[in-house]
């Protein structure tokens, strides 16, 4: 079974996936460059996706392990606090932010649950740190191209929709990972 939060996700990245479709639709060749654009935002968005995907399964997670404890009220009511403070500073999801904050809260390193087709934890940490990355120069130095000066795009089509598709299996194994690591 899924948590909400992946089904939240799975609404939420669609809005990337639209502005592909829409690049696309006013694609001519050559490309208009301010269709560029475009492709910037969906990663922008997609990542945007992720990073609310991250702080609602944490959130509901953390509801989970709180009803079913015997504790004092308000200790429960001081982690949910905690956590809730921790999340304004959270942003961009890179593995250096989800890991420490799933560790606190959780108990444990989300990060290893990372594996899917032909992908393991490794290789998910270094492709979620360089789009994060590469979602900081879009978001932070435009990456607009300048007219008359040739340089190549800060994302193509075809790398767009394999970020999407990377983003939606990062958050199924995360869910996964993270609903049997509750449940036991």
């Amino acid at each position: 079974m899924a948590s909400q939060a992946l089904q939240a996700f799975d609404h939420a990245i669609q809005d990337a996936g639209d502005l592909l479709n829409h690049f696309d639709a006013l694609n001519v060749h050559p490309p208009p460059p301010e269709i560029e654009v475009l492709k910037r935002a969906s990663l922008v968005m997609a990542l945007a996706a992720l990073e609310a995907y991250f702080e609602d399964l944490l959130t509901e997670s953390i509801d989970h392990v709180c009803s079913d404890s015997k504790g004092d009220g308000r200790l429960t009511e001081f982690f949910r606090a905690s956590l809730k403070s921790d999340l304004k500073f959270f942003h961009a999801p890179s593995t250096q932010r989800v890991k420490p904050i799933f560790k606190k809260y959780l108990g444990f390193d989300v990060t290893e649950g990372w594996t899917w087709n032909h992908c393991d934890p490794k290789k998910a940490r270094a492709e979620l740190n360089r789009l994060v990355k590469k979602r900081g120069d879009i978001a932070h130095r435009s990456a607009r191209p300048v007219p008359g000066q040739p340089v190549p795009h800060a994302v193509t089509k075809d790398e767009m929709r394999r970020h999407i598709h990377f983003f939606k299996e990062l958050a199924k194994a995360t869910d996964s990972y993270v609903l049997e690591k509750i449940a036991t």
